[in-house]
């Protein structure tokens, strides 16, 4: 098993346990470990994967996760496509990412054995339910023979358990027929699991006791499968060995698991409350957002009002007359969302009101891959409109940042008055990871100022208001809320005349309001703090930037090449419109530039078009996030090719695979 090993000095069960009939086990200690259960989509393995990663992070170890499944709702059973798993990566110290590959692989059925075999390397633990491996199941999947049987597993230490039939015979008693007793065997394998790696049991008893509240029977089923799997592991004699996983150093505070979709709308609840304004999310349910518009329609008490439209352009209708109405309007979707909603984001440029576009990335193009991550929609969140309209663009770079990234393109759709497009990805939305919860105070004031009386004169000098004139730092226009007594204004999508707002056809007045929407998303650089710049010797030649996900495997790729005793620099953008106004400078100063992404270059493209730098493009479209060792020996490939000649600049095609 991967990981630093020792035998544990003294641990909570000591450091040998005693199981009926004598039978002794030691306790092993690992600084970090990757378990991937995977079974059909019906197997509960994101379940069980979610309650283990809960019980984790209670114990205080670091914890990034992975789920991976189907987009059908039920895909075939016992089939290849039909495969789901979850990649849980847990440590006693900092980790930015769920793993390149996983030290224990759970696999269900033969489907889930195929599919994930290939990444469990050699010497790897694998545990399979054999009870599955029926000629049927085996044939499903174009298996000849049965490979717990045919030797074709030797390189791997291989445990057979009979989980199905081990389940439905603790279940005997429970008065469930075979078929309902069946389908609790995640529990029982995650009472195993429990068991190999210490992790306590009162949590996900709970847990189950509050989810089958209605249904006692099942939640006792679940239980007892919980609690049979958790004794298996201590009384068998397939596993002589438990492991031990100590709490990571984190600084003093609260601490929950979270997910980035969680996350972000706590970040809107929060964004809400610190404006004082009510947030108003239209949506249409949509993969992988839809889990925002779940989570939001549970937080009425503080002022969040959630409206599930017909559709993709109703959603985001409704979320601009809310704004246009004085509140926070959101709308959240996923890349085919974002077409359907570009004719009102340029609405919402025109007019000049706050919204909030959060747009959770995912494969593409058109329906494309719904359940697999991407960073494809960059290009389409700049200019994915008609005419000159630009919008702010904000990526959130883990699972927990997507609470940050929430409040500040809140902040700049309410201090700016302009639409704003939030990043996320299935990659952040569905992971999960320890967050730190923030105390309210802390957190930024988005208080706003309406416009409450008249702020100009007409022809005749009588007091008049005028919609478009504008803040001199900001040039925000002023919100006033309709009914607002002598604030009556034309609002609409046709041009609009410089401080009238009155409908122009101008030449000269619309070449103005373009430029000068244009300046305003500009000017938001200036509210940007300074870049920070990952270099801790200084003397790195090569640097290596990102936008959103790419955060983690970027970061843990580069902590691989400085233990290797070599100088790399890492740059990470939360705004990528605009961009930060130092970020010119700082790309400048270094030999090579190297931009990993999840689509086929288009951060490289804005940096190119934005700078006139060289910058080298690594992609990828896979549907999943990278791989740091992949990303690492990339990068070490560039820093070697720097450090023998800095004369003949090596092509984006060079690097990229």
């Amino acid at each position: 098993m991967t990981g630093t090993t020792s035998q544990t000095p003294e641990t909570p069960l000591g450091t040998q346990a005693s199981a009926p009939g004598g039978l002794v086990k030691d306790v092993v200690t690992l600084d970090r470990v990757v378990i991937r259960l995977a079974g059909d989509s019906g197997d509960g393995m994101q379940l069980t994967g979610n309650r283990f990663t809960s019980e984790t992070a209670s114990l205080g170890n670091d914890v990034s996760t992975l789920p991976n499944f189907p987009a059908e709702i039920r895909a075939p059973t016992g089939t290849l496509p039909g495969v789901s798993s979850f990649q849980l990566h847990f440590a006693d110290h900092d980790i930015m990412t769920p793993g390149d590959a996983p030290d224990v692989l759970v696999a269900m059925n033969p489907a889930a054995l195929k599919a994930n075999l290939a990444d469990l390397p050699g010497g790897g633990l694998l545990i399979v339910d054999s009870d599955e491996f029926t000629a049927r199941n085996l044939a499903k999947v174009g298996y000849a023979a049965n490979p717990l049987e045919d030797g074709s597993l030797e390189g791997w230490q291989l445990v057979s358990v009979p989980l199905t039939s081990m389940t439905t015979d603790a279940l005997a008693d429970s008065g469930l027929g075979k078929k309902e007793a069946e389908r609790s065997k995640n529990m029982f394998t995650l009472g195993l699991l429990s068991w190999m790696y210490h992790r306590p049991t009162e949590g996900t008893i709970r847990f189950l006791e509050r989810q089958f509240r209605k249904k006692p029977e099942i939640a006792a089923a679940n239980i007892a499968a919980f609690r049979a799997g958790f004794n298996y592991g201590e009384t068998t004699e397939a596993f002589a060995v438990s492991y031990e996983i100590k709490p990571a150093p984190m600084a003093p505070g609260t601490y929950r698991n979270i997910s980035g979709n969680q996350a972000l709308a706590y970040g809107l609840v929060a964004a809400g409350v610190r404006s004082g304004l009510p947030v108003f999310l239209g949506a249409y349910p949509i993969t992988p957002a839809s889990d925002v518009l779940h989570e939001l329609s549970k937080h009425k008490a503080f002022g969040v009002r959630t409206y599930q439209a017909e559709d993709e352009i109703a959603g985001i209708g409704a979320a601009l007359g809310a704004s246009f109405g004085g509140a926070l309007g959101v709308t959240t979707t996923s890349g085919p969302g974002v077409a359907l909603k570009s004719e009102t984001v340029g609405l919402a440029v025109m007019t000049e009101l706050p919204l909030v576009i959060v747009d959770v990335q995912r494969g593409g193009p058109s329906t494309g891959l719904p359940t697999k991550t991407e960073q494809s929609d960059l290009l389409q969140a700049m200019f994915g409109r008609n005419g000159e309209a630009p919008v702010p663009v904000v990526a959130p770079r883990s699972p927990a940042d997507c609470f940050d990234a929430a409040l500040e393109a809140a902040r700049i759709a309410l201090t700016y008055r302009t639409p704003v497009f939030l990043l996320s990805d299935g990659y952040l939305a569905n992971g999960a990871e320890p967050w730190s919860v923030p105390d309210s105070g802390s957190l930024p004031d988005l208080r706003v100022e309406f416009a409450t009386e008249p702020n100009g004169t007409d022809a005749a000098g009588d007091p008049v208001f005028l919609p478009y004139l504008r803040d001199p730092e900001t040039l925000a226009r002023p919100w006033a809320v309709p009914g607002t007594k002598a604030l009556q204004h034309r609002i609409g999508g046709l041009e609009k005349a410089d401080g009238t707002g009155n409908i122009s056809y101008d030449p000269a007045n619309h070449d103005h309001m373009t430029r000068m929407r244009q300046a305003k998303v500009d000017g938001i650089a200036a509210s940007l703090p300074p870049t920070e710049v990952d270099d801790p010797d200084g003397d790195a030649t090569v640097l290596v930037i990102g936008w959103g996900s790419t955060y983690g495997p970027i970061g843990a790729a580069c902590r691989r090449i400085r233990r290797s005793g070599r100088s790399i620099a890492q740059v990470h953008l939360r705004h990528v419109n605009p961009l930060p106004a130092d970020l010119g400078e700082i790309i400048r100063s270094y030999d090579r530039v190297v931009c990993p992404e999840m689509n086929l270059g288009q951060l490289s493209l804005l940096l190119r078009a934005e700078y006139l730098v060289d910058v080298q493009s690594h992609t990828q479209v896979r549907g999943l996030p990278f791989r740091a060792a992949e990303l690492a020996a990339v990068l070490q490939g560039v820093i070697d090719s720097t450090s023998t000649s800095t004369s003949a600049p090596t092509t984006a095609s060079e690097v990229t695979p």
